[in-house]
């Protein structure tokens, strides 16, 4: 299968390195790279000038296309009429030499998919157990693999707003569990959300479909948003044996004020385009859980070691909220 890779970067001129020597090592190399720059200086564009990279195309863009879903579907309108397959992933990614190997076989073994991710393997320690295995409060259990259950979600469970999804499946009332709920167990997952620095898609779906320019900037969520509009038209799929490793890189991201915003707003955006019309009770979980996480969160300015970002990031989220009193997202 004929496959592009997209890379959209800003100012991460040593992850991106990581990334592209790691892209060297794959079993199959991409049939086209191409690198959507947004940064205010050249520190990248020299790096990839000197390597010369097989198959690499380099863009510079202006402000009309800055910002994650912009460059994204700036990316998309650059790729070659022959591919068949584009492919995402962040500046700080590294692939473990199979990984479009195990993306492009899941595409054979599943024709009827319309997107597959990726598996990232070094956020979450996981642990195999027996088949009868109960797990503690504080633990969740998926697929003969248990890891520590965050406590947003123990709370959850004891106050009976769990979800009974299956991870990277999203409930009517939204907040699911992630991707990251996946074990390492070598399956291949059908699931409602990709993760956007991660994830593929057939290139038939950008027919009709983008990225939506409402996440601009950081664009957080950006990804279930688009990958949930995909789920309704065709299946989406996660295979756990193409791993690689996401290596958080600080630069780029915006202050934890505006994040905590974005928590709020965008998770509401992308709970309406799961579900345009939810019922009271669905309505009632969602604010639920929302506040249930505010107040989490808050409690980590005298708990956390970083008091001010939690301070200034449970102030965001709580003007975030609150402005969905008064003007929604569109």
């Amino acid at each position: 299968m004929i496959f592009s890779l997209i890379v959209c970067t800003y100012k991460r001129r040593f992850a991106i390195e990581n990334l592209l020597e790691s892209v060297l090592k794959q079993t199959i190399y991409p049939d086209e790279i191409i690198i959507v720059d947004s940064s205010s200086d050249d520190d990248t564009k020299l790096y990839i000038e000197d390597k010369r990279f097989k198959n690499l195309k380099y863009f510079k863009v202006d402000d009309t296309n800055k910002g994650l879903t912009r460059q994204r579907n700036f990316g998309i309108n650059q790729v070659d009429e022959s591919s068949e397959i584009i492919c995402f992933l962040d500046d700080d990614i590294i692939l473990y030499p199979n990984y479009f190997n195990e993306l492009l076989s899941t595409y054979k073994n599943y024709p009827e998919a319309l997107g597959v991710g990726g598996y990232i393997v070094n956020e979450v320690k996981w642990t195999k157990v027996n088949s009868d295995y109960k797990a503690h409060l504080n633990q969740f259990w998926y697929d003969g693999y248990v890891r520590s259950e965050p406590s947003r979600f123990r709370i959850r469970k004891k106050i009976g707003l769990d979800s009974n999804f299956a991870p990277g499946m999203t409930p009517m009332f939204s907040h699911g569990r992630s991707l990251g709920f996946l074990p390492p167990s070598g399956e291949i997952y059908q699931v409602e959300q990709l993760m956007g620095g991660v994830s593929s898609f057939k290139k038939e779906v950008f027919k009709a479909s983008s990225f939506s320019t409402y996440f601009i900037g950081y664009g957080l969520y950006e990804d279930a948003d688009f990958s949930i509009r995909i789920a309704k038209q065709g299946k989406l799929y996660l295979n756990t044996n193409a791993q690689l490793e996401h290596h958080h890189d600080p630069s780029g991201r915006p202050n934890k004020y505006k994040y905590g915003k974005m928590v709020v707003r965008n998770g509401w955006y992308v709970w309406r385009v799961k579900n345009p019309n939810p019922l009271l009770k669905d309505r009632l979980k969602w604010n639920a859980i929302t506040c249930l996480l505010l107040v989490i969160r808050a409690t980590n300015i005298c708990t956390a070691k970083k008091r001010k970002e939690a301070f200034t990031e449970t102030l965001g989220r709580m003007v975030g909220y609150i402005s969905l009193i008064f003007y929604k997202p569109k």
